[in-house]
C-alpha cells in the first residue's frame, strides 16, 4: 500500500513539474506562435535570480515568487522590444534570433557565475510514507501549479486583458481597427510568459540546482509537451503534461529513469503521429 501511495504522489509531482516548466512556453508559443529557443535560458535566469537574491538576504519565498519573475519578466520586455517585435510572422527568423539570444545568455551567465552548479536547500522537509519519503516542497509545487493554471484560466476568461489578448492573437488587424494596440498586447503577453518561466526556474532550483547550460535539459520536454497539447493553452498543456508525465513516472518506477525519459519521447512522437493537431486539436476544442 505504501508503494502505491508513493507512486501516486510521485506521479502528481512529475505531472506538476512538467506543467510548470512548459507554462511560460505555452503562453508565448500557444498565444503568439513565437518559437522561443531561449525558453530554457529564461528558466535558468529565474533560478539564478532566486539563488542570488536569497544569498543576498532576501526571504527565500520572496526571492522565488517576486524577485525571479520580476527580473525575467523585465528581461523579456527588453528582448521583445529590441528583437522579437521586429520578427512577428517570420518563424524561421524568430527561431534563429531566439537561438542566438540563448547562446548569448549562456555565455554571459557562464562568465559571471562560472560553469558550476549553484543551488539552495529545499525548504519544508519531507513526508514519510511507510518506509518511503517524499519532499514536502515537491508536493507544495503541485499546489502551486494548480493555482498557476487556475489563475491563468481566470485571467484569460474573466478579465478584459484576457479578452483583448485572445482577440488580438486571433485577428490582429480587426483588433487594431477596434482601437487595440497589438504591439502593446504582444509585449505584455511576452513579458508574462517570460515572468512565468522565471517563476518556474526559481521554483525548480531548490530541487535540481542551476548551471548555465541547464536550459538544454528542459527545452525539449517543454516543446514536446506544448506541441502535444495542441492549440488550447491551458487545457493542452495540462492534458499533455498529465499523459506524458504519467508515462514517464510509470516507466521510471517499473524500469529506470532513463527508460522513463525514452518512453516520454516515444509517447510524444506516437501522439503527434496519431493526433497531428495535438490533444486539443481533437478533444477539448472549445477549451482555453
Amino acid at each position: 500500500m505504501d508503494h502505491i501511495v508513493i507512486i501516486l504522489l510521485q506521479l502528481a509531482v512529475t505531472i506538476a513539474n512538467l506543467a510548470l516548466i512548459c507554462a511560460g512556453l505555452a503562453i508565448i508559443f500557444g498565444m503568439m506562435r513565437v518559437i522561443n529557443f531561449a525558453h530554457g535560458e529564461f528558466l535558468m535566469l529565474g533560478g539564478y535570480a532566486a539563488i542570488v537574491s536569497s544569498r543576498a538576504g532576501v526571504n527565500l519565498w520572496l526571492a522565488m515568487f517576486v524577485v525571479a519573475p520580476t527580473v525575467v519578466g523585465a528581461i523579456g520586455i527588453v528582448l521583445e522590444r529590441l528583437v522579437i517585435r521586429h520578427l512577428y510572422g517570420r518563424m524561421i527568423d524568430t527561431m534563429l534570433a531566439t537561438w542566438g539570444i540563448s547562446l548569448a545568455l549562456i555565455g554571459l551567465v557562464t562568465v559571471i557565475f562560472g560553469n558550476t552548479v549553484s543551488g539552495i536547500s529545499p525548504p519544508l522537509g519531507s513526508l514519510a510514507v511507510g518506509q518511503y519519503a517524499i519532499g514536502l516542497y515537491e508536493l507544495f509545487l503541485v499546489a502551486v501549479v494548480i493555482g498557476l493554471y487556475g489563475g491563468g484560466w481566470l485571467v484569460l476568461r474573466r478579465t478584459s486583458f484576457g479578452l483583448l489578448a485572445r482577440g488580438t492573437m486571433q485577428n490582429r488587424v480587426m483588433a487594431a481597427a477596434l482601437g487595440v494596440d497589438p504591439g502593446r498586447v504582444y509585449s505584455i503577453t511576452f513579458a508574462i510568459g517570460a515572468a512565468v518561466t522565471g517563476l518556474a526556474g526559481a521554483l525548480i532550483s531548490p530541487i535540481t540546482g542551476v548551471v548555465p547550460t541547464i536550459g538544454a535539459a528542459y527545452i525539449a520536454k517543454a516543446f514536446i509537451t506544448v506541441i502535444s497539447g495542441g492549440t488550447a493553452i491551458i487545457a493542452g498543456a495540462l492534458a499533455a503534461s498529465t499523459l506524458l508525465g504519467s508515462i514517464n513516472t510509470l516507466f521510471s518506477f517499473a524500469f529506470s529513469p532513463v527508460l522513463g525519459e525514452v518512453a516520454l519521447l516515444a509517447a510524444a512522437v506516437l501522439l503527434l503521429r496519431l493526433l497531428p493537431q495535438g490533444i486539443t486539436g481533437r478533444f477539448f476544442r472549445r477549451s482555453l
